[in-house]
């Protein structure tokens, strides 16, 4: 892991999931299914992926 970055996978779709979900998956930048994007590692990005830990995946 780079250093003060995360990379964020989304593994399952937000389909069928509460709008708030949809919201904070979007936010994060992500849109497709396996897409990786890079985040600074700050609480407010740590605090996004643990809202929806079932939809994410954090990668090394």
């Amino acid at each position: 892991m780079a250093e003060g970055k995360i990379k964020i996978k989304l593994v399952r779709s937000p389909i069928c999931t509460p709008e708030k979900h949809k919201a904070v998956v979007r936010a994060l930048g992500l849109k497709t299914l396996n897409r990786v994007v890079e985040r600074p590692d700050t609480p407010a990005f740590r605090g996004m992926v643990k809202k929806v830990p079932h939809l994410l995946e954090i990668v090394d």
